[in-house]
């Protein structure tokens, strides 16, 4: 019987692909506390031992279906039609996990929801998906799991859900990534520093945003997952969390939904980029609450 094992909101933005020497000069002297986020996420992930890693991918958009790649295997080259100049040239190579895709298909036929599996191994990735694979993976399994862009929360929710009845149907043992920011509002493209480190959580582009994001930190600290759901539309959709909040509402989907009360804890800093609220927070499946 398969297992979810572990999960995970991990940052995923461009300027971490970059050489240290030139985040260490966005840092005015000090790197990402991000970068040394990855190792502590990674420790984690060794602690668990996954077969796959499981990557809801906030730049993978949809339209009536929320999709999981099947492909068998996937290597090449990524370079982002978004910052061709910025990140270019991360070289890719893993295999995919067509198995659980099938099994996703299967479990959404049964329960009439609008998932569904893809299987050609020439489909594109991004960046969300391709970060990570670079960051965290050593050699897992990986699957993407699309943002489906006409969805009300409990969509996303439901396609969790699937996805974790799939993954207890397999032999897998699964670590769950939901790979995006929480607020996800860019700063304006003339906009000046308020802090001369660029990663500084005051160069956030709203100080509303700043203090939601942070509040919902402390509510994955305390695993109440059910109040962060509760408030999603009266306040957490009005900050615009990445790709409408698609990682985090699939992955708590898959972890219980509003039963869920696994807390949350923080492995990086609470870090700015580009205007988007980021951090990396770890939860501890094997020892998980249910309401």
């Amino acid at each position: 019987m398969g297992q979810i094992v572990g999960a995970a909101i991990v940052s995923h933005h461009p300027g971490l692909m970059q050489c240290e020497e030139f985040r260490v000069m966005q840092g005015n002297g000090a790197d990402s506390d991000l970068i040394a986020g990855y190792e502590r996420v990674r420790k984690q992930i060794d602690a668990v031992q996954p077969d796959v890693l499981l990557i809801f991918d906030t730049h993978w958009f949809t339209t009536g279906y929320h999709l999981v790649d099947g492909g068998k295997h996937y290597a090449g080259k990524y370079i982002s039609e978004e910052m061709p100049w910025y990140l270019y040239g991360v070289p890719y190579d893993y295999d995919g996990c067509p198995e659980l895709a099938r099994s996703v298909e299967r479990v959404a036929r049964e329960r009439k929801v609008q998932s569904r599996g893809v299987f050609d191994p020439d489909l594109p990735r991004h960046y969300p998906t391709i970060n990570l694979v670079a960051k965290l993976a050593r050699g897992e399994r990986v699957v993407s799991v699309s943002s489906c862009q006409n969805c009300r929360p409990e969509h996303y929710l439901q396609s969790g859900e699937v996805i974790a009845e799939a993954i207890a149907r397999s032999d897998w043992r699964v670590v769950l990534l939901a790979s995006g920011a929480l607020s996800h509002r860019f700063n304006q493209i003339d906009w000046k520093p308020n802090h001369p480190r660029i990663f500084h959580e005051s160069n956030v582009s709203r100080p509303e945003n700043i203090a939601s994001d942070k509040q919902a930190v402390e509510l994955f600290k305390q695993g109440r997952h059910d109040l962060v759901l509760e408030r999603w539309d009266g306040e957490y959709r009005k900050v615009f969390w990445e790709a409408f909040g698609a990682h985090y509402l699939q992955m708590v989907g898959a972890l219980g939904s509003a039963n869920c009360r696994i807390p949350g804890t923080p492995l990086s800093d609470y870090e700015n980029a580009r205007g988007t609220g980021n951090i990396h927070v770890w939860f501890d499946v094997l020892n998980r609450g249910i309401a």
